[in-house]
């Protein structure tokens, strides 16, 4: 049975924010929650979280059934947050120790490391870099490991080891509960140490079996946003490197950001700065110009959406055309072939088959039939101030630029609406409606001229 302890209770002071460091985010999700989702991957018992500073924060967003937060209310180091745990593990239990700032952990690495542990054995993730300052290093005795030395604590021969500590294991409950009331804080920082339960496992002949990661990158932590920004940009190059292997063209996957889930078909083409939010779901043959932003959209097959768009919530068919410089908001639903033009705004707006919305309007609480053309400057105005109201418009409706469409009203297939209308009633179907104010000419009429300036 595994058991999961994230450790998430340090202020991170060095993000100077009032929020938690393990609550700011890497791909539009906290850092905790990347942690979490890879720890439900491995299928757990119960995630304990050690929570401390920003609990309150912590504890609103991670209410789910199997996470168990614990408070650690003073922060003496890692053995002592992990030591707030003991009494819920079960002794039968092999616990995973995690880290709420080390977002970028992959499952396979967690399965690697766990697998190692039998009844006297351990697992212990380390990894070997160029530069091993700051790190605790693995001291080893013919190949085994014997102990793991803090930077601050080590020799210089020590220094030298290349081979540092991630704080990343696994190890059997009954050992955290024998061996972590044992800990002292006789070291640089007066600390507890989780790190000197390795050398008590050797002492007992309990086997440290390590494992290392296969980057680098899933065990770097976060305390700072320069290495936010580090981690955010290696968390989108590897994603960029999974699409294009499914066939999505990047035309610069050095600029592009998911912050979410996406599901392409076949050749899709991304251009640059398109941020992906929630889910989003690409048919075969999209195009997607450069600076458009979709969050919790599906398009349909050999849709193109042009510079500048944003959609959200939203559901497009096949062969649309989109922008540039449109706003899809929730609710809309083109059918196929539909125009969405420059600077045109919908929401919870039905656009039927071949109609065309081409420039500068509004469109909003509204059903549109097939081949309809809205001219620009075109305006449903569905809201009295107190209530949204509905605008039915039938196939083959051309309605005139600049018209108003004062809502609840309908217009029957076939009408056509003159330009500049203000439309408030009915329109019957094959009727052209005229709805102008007369127009008069005044004689006479002298044009307001600049007042010079004092």
């Amino acid at each position: 049975m595994l058991e999961v302890v994230i450790l998430a209770a340090g202020k991170g002071s060095r993000m100077k924010s009032a929020v938690p460091k393990v609550m700011h985010s890497l791909a539009g999700k906290p850092f905790l929650q990347h942690v979490v989702d890879k720890a439900r991957a491995m299928a757990p018992k119960t995630i304990h979280l050690v929570v401390g500073h920003g609990a309150t924060i912590v504890n609103q967003h991670f209410n789910q059934k199997d996470i168990h937060s614990v408070v650690q209310a003073q922060q003496l180091g890692t053995g002592h947050a992990v030591a707030q745990t003991l009494e819920h593990l079960a002794d039968s239990s092999v616990v995973l120790i995690l880290y709420g700032d080390v977002p970028l952990i992959q499952q396979a690495t967690l399965e690697s490391l766990t697998a190692l542990v039998s009844a006297d054995s351990m697992g212990l993730l380390t990894v070997t870099l160029p530069n091993p300052t700051g790190y605790g290093r693995i001291v080893r005795n013919h190949g085994a490991v014997t102990s793991i030395v803090e930077q601050k604590d080590a020799t210089d021969a020590q220094l030298a080891i290349g081979e540092v500590n991630t704080g990343v294991m696994a190890v059997n409950a009954a050992h955290l509960k024998q061996w972590l009331p044992q800990l002292t804080s006789n070291n640089a920082q007066g600390e507890l140490y989780l790190t000197d339960i390795i050398a008590m496992a050797s002492e007992q002949k309990v086997a440290i079996h390590t494992a290392q990661p296969a980057h680098t990158w899933e065990v770097l932590g976060v305390n700072n946003r320069q290495q936010q920004a580090e981690l955010e940009r290696i968390y989108q190059g590897e994603l960029a490197k999974q699409l294009m292997e499914q066939g999505v063209t990047l035309l610069d996957p050095a600029r592009f950001d998911c912050r979410g889930r996406l599901t392409c078909g076949d050749d899709c083409v991304i251009d640059i700065n398109c941020v992906i939010e929630g889910d989003v779901v690409l048919g075969n043959g999209v195009e997607i110009g450069p600076n458009c932003v979709i969050k919790n959209t599906t398009i349909g097959d050999y849709t193109i959406i042009k510079a500048n768009c944003i959609l959200e919530d939203s559901t497009l068919h096949a062969n649309c055309d989109i922008g540039p410089f449109a706003r899809l908001r929730p609710g809309t639903e083109l059918a196929d072939k539909a125009k969405i033009g420059n600077f045109v705004e919908t929401k919870n707006a039905l656009i039927g088959k071949g109609s065309k919305v081409n420039h500068l309007s509004y469109v909003g609480d509204a059903q549109l039939g097939e081949s309809v053309n809205v001219g620009a400057g075109t305006i449903t105005c569905n809201y009295d101030g107190a209530n949204k109201h509905q605008t039915l418009i039938g196939d083959n409706v051309f309605v005139g630029s600049n018209t108003a469409l004062v809502a609840p009203v309908s217009v029957a297939s076939g009408a056509t609406i003159a330009a500049g209308s203000i439309i408030t009633k009915p329109v019957n179907a094959d009727e052209l409606v005229i709805a102008r104010a007369k127009q008069k000419a005044i004689t006479g009429w002298q044009r307001p001229v600049k007042k010079p300036k004092a």
